[in-house]
């Protein structure tokens, strides 16, 4: 695989990657700069904004400090979009097309992206805007998924990022239809970061944000369900929020057609 995504990689010899935080972007940009051909260049493009957990650019920072990573740090300015703040069935489209106007303005090379095989089978809006800005996706090239890509970053030694769990932005926390805010984005990521303390490493666990109220969700059945719920009831207790209950991790919950 690692020499399908060179092969990838070879075709685009000025790259400038889109860089989240998240393990395929990370995983990316690792294997990319160490693989540097004389003559080609590769840079790293990481957008902060209240949808970006402040420990995802601390890791990308950390990362690129420690590998020698070209990186620029950047504001996508999605929240100046309202397309985008209305949080429509599409927000992905305007968030993405954001990202990519900015990073376009920054550099001419090729911008890509960590998208995987695994991205083609879900409603992927932020494909579209990634093919109009012409994106390419080395580990779809490659023919990658997602566990081809944690092997890869274990490959790589790059443990800790292999192991990360799946990290969508924190918008992806917020039901269809309900305006994106930086508060309620900065509350779900201080409950996630607390909750996560009580949590086995890797789990998936959400904090959603739905009309009915605060719902948390868990994707390990071992989890101390009450002590999560106890901790989640305290913390919307005292930024004013309505814990509707804790139930099991569903990817895409707050997603809605129509």
């Amino acid at each position: 695989m690692s020499a399908d995504l060179a092969a990838a990689l070879a075709r685009h010899p000025h790259l400038a990657i889109a860089v989240s935080g998240g393990v395929d972007s990370m995983t990316l940009a690792a294997f990319a700069h160490r693989l540097q051909q004389d003559g080609g260049t590769v840079e790293m493009i990481h957008a902060v904004s209240p949808a970006v957990p402040p420990a995802a650019t601390e890791r990308v920072r950390a990362r690129a400090a420690r590998e020698g990573w070209r990186l620029t740090v950047t504001g996508a300015g999605e929240f100046d979009d309202p397309r985008y703040r209305d949080n429509p069935v599409d927000r992905c489209y305007f968030c993405k097309t954001n990202l990519y106007d900015r990073i376009r303005s920054l550099t001419s090379a090729t911008i890509a992206s960590g998208a995987n095989l695994g991205d083609l089978g879900d409603y992927r809006p932020g494909l579209l805007a990634a093919a109009e800005h012409e994106v390419v996706h080395p580990y779809i090239e490659a023919g990658m998924d997602k566990a081809a890509v944690r092997a890869l970053a274990r490959e790589l030694g790059l443990d800790e990022v292999a192991e990360l769990p799946a990290q969508p932005c924190l918008a992806s926390r917020v039901e269809t239809g309900i305006a994106i805010d930086a508060a309620d984005l900065a509350f779900v990521d201080l409950v996630e970061t607390r909750l996560a303390t009580l949590a086995p490493a890797g789990s998936a666990l959400r904090c959603r944000i739905t009309r009915a109220g605060i719902v948390i969700e868990v994707g390990d059945a071992a989890m101390d369900r009450q002590a999560l719920a106890d901790l989640a009831e305290t913390l919307c207790r005292e930024h004013g929020r309505q814990l509707v209950g804790v139930r099991p991790y569903r990817r895409g919950a707050m997603f809605v057609h129509g």
